[in-house]
């Protein structure tokens, strides 16, 4: 609060999260000012649709508290919550100062849960839209580095060991799938999510019937406006005190999910630098280290698994939170809930921040990429030169037995230091006098249908997706 700010903030502990990582987009959504705003918001949608629905609500009433909507003196609010210790009679009192005309209406029928329940679903409305769009950024952004490495043959891995050659663009494609699936989840989320809507204290709506002398026909139409004002399209059926806290619980394990994706994707990233074939954006002045300054880390993807896993821990929090409510509410949920959610997205958020810069500036090193699947090569063009001898007539388990000696002879060599002998040795072998070694170790026909399935799923299933979700956001410069 601005009551607090002849602090130096640099004296207290502050959240990195919105001062060196999340976007100034998700930051905003999750401020002071703006959650407290969408409070006075929601007690004016109410004081609208009890009007219209017959209660004596003036029109100068309704005025008076539309011009206050902001700005919110955060010091007059802090003062009263130190008297009240109740946060949102703090800022009922507060607004209700700012437009005394419309104070004996304010908040009328209404508990406090009313308040920050819904204006909360706002906070989640708003900021998973922030994410689905950055989201569609990220995809569409790494669909392109896909298609322009898709002939690009490399080292596919099994277990962490060499095994059939991939395609770049292919192995690009396997993290945009996983985003998919998690655009897919995010998108099913907003689309579900409702307005708490107006039910009362304990959610029978018992006093608004009070209020509309019994008319059950008015409460429920005042419960369908009130949604409709804040910018949902609906109530959830039920509630107790506060909407069912597995709605927080969902969304925080969709944030979850589409984290681990990206902690993936960064772990990917993370062993393709050490191998010397992709890097991260690197910048002209950017230091590597303090005290090698030939270091290029790749300090973005670790950031962003760091954040990933920030996010899966959260989750369980979440869970237990809504595990744990006693019948129609109980408070421990507030303090969780006012640490878990915000930091949720802004962590999510900042990781995409993350990913976009990356899939934006992806560096693709084919020399490196080229040096690394020739020293396998021999080994991996194995079943296709097993294949080729016994289309020349060989028996394909001599066949098999010569390569297997063969090849564990090549690599006791390589353990000695030497190079990879295997395509010598099988020239000397009458065995294989028949099989075009060359052509069996051409690198690109190894990658099988690679460059043909990037091409599919991109200009298919990721554009599909796409066009469905037209809005992006382009921020890619990072705050640190």
């Amino acid at each position: 609060m601005e009551a607090a700010q002849s602090v130096d903030r640099r004296d207290v502990w502050d959240n990195p999260l919105a001062t060196r990582y999340a976007s100034a987009e998700m930051t905003a959504v999750w401020s002071d000012r703006n959650r407290y705003r969408l409070w006075r918001q929601v007690w004016l949608a109410l004081a609208e649709a009890e009007a219209e629905l017959g209660l004596p609500i003036t029109d100068g009433q309704l005025t008076a508290m539309r011009k206050a909507l902001e700005p919110v003196d955060f010091a007059k609010a802090a003062a009263y919550e130190r008297q009240m210790r109740h946060d949102v009679f703090a800022h009922l009192h507060t607004f209700g100062d700012a437009c005394p005309e419309a104070r004996p209406i304010l908040h009328l029928g209404a508990t406090s849960a009313f308040v920050t329940d819904n204006a909360d679903l706002m906070l989640l409305r708003d900021s998973m839209e922030i994410l689905v769009a950055r989201l569609a950024t990220v995809i569409e952004r790494l669909a392109d580095r896909a298609l322009e490495t898709r002939d690009l043959v490399c080292l596919g891995f099994t277990h962490l060991q060499p095994a059939q050659p991939t395609t770049i663009g292919k192995r690009i494609c396997l993290w945009i799938h996983e985003l998919l699936l998690d655009l897919d989840e995010l998108s099913h989320r907003l689309s579900r999510l409702r307005a708490r809507g107006a039910k009362g204290t304990t959610g029978t709506q018992a006093s608004f019937l009070e209020l509309f002398h019994g008319d059950h026909a008015k409460v429920c139409q005042l419960d369908r406006l009130v949604s409709e004002k804040l910018g949902f399209t609906a109530s959830y059926d039920v509630t107790g005190q506060t909407y069912t806290r597995k709605v927080d619980s969902q969304i925080v394990q969709t944030l979850a999910g589409l984290s681990e994706s990206m902690h993936k994707t960064g772990n990917d990233l993370r062993l393709a630098a050490a191998a010397g074939e992709m890097e991260e954006p690197f910048e002209r002045d950017q230091v590597g280290s303090s005290a090698m300054p030939y270091k290029r880390n790749p300090m973005r993807s670790e950031r962003m698994c760091g954040l990933a896993r920030f996010v899966m821990g959260l989750a369980v929090t979440a869970e237990q939170t809504a595990a744990v409510q006693w019948y129609e509410r109980t408070l421990d949920d507030s303090a969780p809930r006012r640490l878990v959610l915000p930091q949720a997205f802004l962590a999510t958020d900042a990781q995409l921040v993350l990913l976009a810069n990356i899939a934006g500036g992806l560096v693709v090193v084919p020399g490196s990429i080229a040096r690394n699947l020739e020293s396998k090569l021999p080994f991996l063009a194995a079943e296709r030169i097993l294949m080729a001898g016994t289309t020349a007539g060989g028996d394909r388990q001599e066949l098999h037995e010569a390569l297997r000696q063969h090849s564990h002879a090549a690599t006791m060599g390589i353990r000695e230091g030497h190079e990879n002998d295997l395509a010598d040795r099988l020239r000397n072998d009458p065995l294989f006098a028949a099989v075009d070694l060359t052509a069996a170790m051409e690198p690109k026909g190894l990658a099988g249908r690679a460059p043909e399935q990037v091409v599919e799923f991109v200009e298919g299933p990721v554009r599909e997706a796409l066009a469905a979700h037209p809005a992006r956001l382009t921020e890619s410069e990072l705050r640190v």
